[in-house]
């Protein structure tokens, strides 16, 4: 095997996220329900036999340094192959969201490139790298909707109904350490147990980050507000800036001026699960 084309790399939807604490390192301690959704990033690889590791955007331009080329060079040293890798990537699922793009196709590199390598490694092998790489890529690399806790290291998976949502993103994005450095974050929700959300799990608690990333970002009341007029109940994903809402209709043809508006699926798992044992 000399490539691999077309690997998905689905977007997450955090259905809760609050606050539980904090580390004495000062990392937060969350909780949170990870769902994933078919929007997709799809990557390209093809062997190099020169050790080096390159990158080709297809779509949306990434940053020189971005999590892909990490996440291949961290398991490039991990395994100390001689080999290299061309990547393309068609991003579509959009940053600074709170959708876990860029984890999501970290996960998706490494998974492929220990194929793509013959490397043979299990998630034993990966998961503390993917940690290293990002707090969501270990939900990723797990490949099943989860009930995630501590700093993302917990996971712990979920069965979830199946469901539609609608998923609204504004053009802007919000800085994930510009809101956990806030001082008027909450960070003292009481922890919940898995059987309090399991029995209204799309109406569960709250997202503890969507005071502070309203007032940094007004487009996300905005987006809430465009949904509560069309009867749903919106909440922030993530650090944001996209909203979301359960939806028992068709609204993929609904549009919003300054937002990228996308009906999605929940997905039962990853379509890269067992590719590591």
């Amino acid at each position: 095997m000399k490539s691999l084309y077309d690997v998905a790399a689905p977007a997450k939807l955090n259905l809760f996220l609050h606050i539980v604490g904090r580390r004495p390192d000062g990392y937060h301690l969350l909780e949170s329900a990870f769902m994933l959704i078919d929007w997709c990033d799809t990557l390209h690889f093809e062997i190099r036999g020169d050790g080096k590791i390159s990158r080709e955007d297809l779509g949306t331009a990434l940053p020189q340094d971005d999590l892909v080329v990490r996440a291949a060079r961290a398991l490039q040293a991990l395994s100390a192959t001689p080999l290299g890798v061309h990547i393309a990537i068609e991003k579509r699922i959009p940053s600074q969201a709170g959708l876990g793009g860029g984890s999501s196709d970290a996960a998706s590199t490494l998974l492929a490139l220990n194929r793509l390598w013959h490397l043979n490694l299990g998630l034993v092998d990966l998961l503390p790298l993917g940690l290293q790489l990002g707090a969501d890529v270990p939900f990723f690399l797990k490949g099943q909707n989860a009930w995630v806790s501590g700093i993302g290291e917990h996971i712990t998976p979920i069965e979830l109904p199946s469901a539609q949502f609608l998923v609204l993103k504004p053009h802007v994005g919000l800085s994930t350490a510009q809101i956990f450095s806030h001082p008027n974050l909450k960070r003292d929700t009481q922890p919940a147990i898995i059987s309090g959300f399991a029995a209204d799990a799309y109406d569960f608690g709250n997202n503890d980050l969507q005071a502070v990333a309203e007032g940094l970002c007004p487009e996300i009341s905005q987006g809430l507000s465009w949904l509560q007029n069309h009867g749903l109940q919106g909440r922030m994903t993530g650090s944001g800036s996209a909203v979301f809402a359960k939806t028992l209709l068709d609204h993929s043809q609904l549009q919003l001026p300054g937002f990228k508006v996308r009906q999605c699926q929940n997905l039962v798992s990853h379509p890269l699960i067992g590719w590591a044992n």
